[in-house]
């Protein structure tokens, strides 16, 4: 199992989150967040000054997936933002170790299915 975890545009998440329903995810988690990149926050031919920043509101989207549906699902979030504008977003990908539904007991794979 895999967690992926993408922080996007706020604007993106309706494209982000009908694509997820398209590739089958069946659960996700989602925090509105406020972050900076590279560009420190500062827009393209804005001086950054030393040691400043500033923070911008993103949407971090969360997912645990089989590892056969991992470049699948990551291929999707890809192809659903198209604006290729610096900002658009990062996603990554851990291994989970395990995971327990706490209603049942079931673990691993069972557990998120």
């Amino acid at each position: 199992m895999k967690k992926i975890e993408c922080y996007i545009q706020p604007f993106d998440f309706d494209t982000v989150a009908h694509a997820m329903a398209v590739e089958g995810v069946v659960g996700m988690s989602v925090t509105e967040v406020r972050g900076f990149g590279v560009q420190r926050g500062f827009h393209r031919g804005e001086e950054a000054p030393p040691g400043e920043y500033r923070f911008h509101p993103k949407m971090k989207v969360e997912m645990v997936v089989s590892d056969a549906d991992v470049e699948r699902i990551v291929q999707a979030i890809q192809d659903s933002l198209k604006s290729h504008m610096i900002g658009e977003g990062k996603i990554f990908i851990s291994p989970v170790e395990d995971a327990i539904r706490t209603r049942t007991g079931e673990r691993g794979e069972a557990a998120i299915h």
